[in-house]
Parts: C-alpha cells; sequence; structure tokens
C-alpha cells in the first residue's frame, strides 16, 4: 500500500532540511527497509533515470563525496531532459512518418476519402484524362 499523501509530504518536508549527506543516509536506510521487508522497486522510471541512477550509486560505492556526486547528478539530470525532448522529438517524426505511410498505402490500394473523410474501399480516382467529360461540358460555350 502506498503512502498517504500526508505522510509523504511530512516525510518530503523533513527531508528538504537535510544535507546531501544526511539525504544519501536516509535513502540508504530506505533501501534497507525495502529489501529487508521485500519490497520490489517499482520500474516506473525510463532508462535515462535509471541510467543516472546506476551512476550515482556507483559513485557512492566509491565514496565520492555527496557535493560531488550532487553536482554530478544536476548536469546528468538537465542532460536527462535534453535527451528525453530528443526522445519525444523522435517519437513524434515516427509518428508523422507512419501517418503519411499509412494515408500513402490507402491511396495505392484504392481507398480515397469520401463522405467527410470516411474511406470507401476499391473506388479510385479517375486517371488524368478519363471519367468525367472536359469542364466546357458542363458550361457550353454558345456556339
Amino acid at each position: 500500500m502506498p503512502l498517504s499523501p500526508h505522510l509523504r509530504d511530512r516525510i518530503l518536508r523533513q527531508i528538504d532540511t537535510l544535507t546531501d549527506e544526511k539525504g544519501y543516509a536516509v535513502l540508504d536506510y530506505v533501501d534497507f527497509i525495502a529489501a529487508r521487508h521485500g519490497v520490489k522497486e517499482t520500474s516506473t522510471a525510463n532508462i535515462f533515470t535509471r541510467f543516472t541512477e546506476g551512476i550515482e550509486d556507483t559513485m557512492r560505492a566509491g565514496k565520492v563525496s555527496a557535493s560531488a556526486i550532487s553536482q554530478t547528478m544536476g548536469l546528468l539530470n538537465q542532460a536527462v531532459g535534453v535527451l528525453s525532448g530528443v526522445a519525444a522529438a523522435g517519437k513524434s517524426v515516427a509518428s508523422d512518418i507512419v501517418n503519411t505511410a499509412s494515408d500513402v498505402a490507402k491511396t495505392v490500394t484504392g481507398t480515397t476519402p469520401t463522405n467527410g473523410g470516411a474511406t470507401t474501399p476499391g473506388t479510385t480516382a479517375p486517371a488524368p484524362g478519363e471519367g468525367s467529360k472536359p469542364d466546357d461540358a458542363e458550361n457550353p460555350s454558345p456556339s
């Protein structure tokens, strides 16, 4: 069962007053409690966040100072923000490509939009020079 919002806010207020060194001690204790009680970490973090946390854990295991870790993590978090933006842009471009390819495929397979955008399979647009008579047939000029 997740923490109640009131308890989460109370804990966060206390944590906000701590130094980075004490914050890492709290993180270690939370990890210890989770391991002791068999609580598995939820994997809601994206790949970039898991990567930066792995670097952070490696630095902590190497006894790097808390201030150095904090500065490094600040830089990595900025990089993660940039990479997340690039990934979102890439997804958008890929989505546009898929939509365009889908539209082209519908045109090639013979479906055309009719009736407000709905498609009717098996109907195709007339080829140039085919189909209805030239425009002057609709508006005959006096002879």
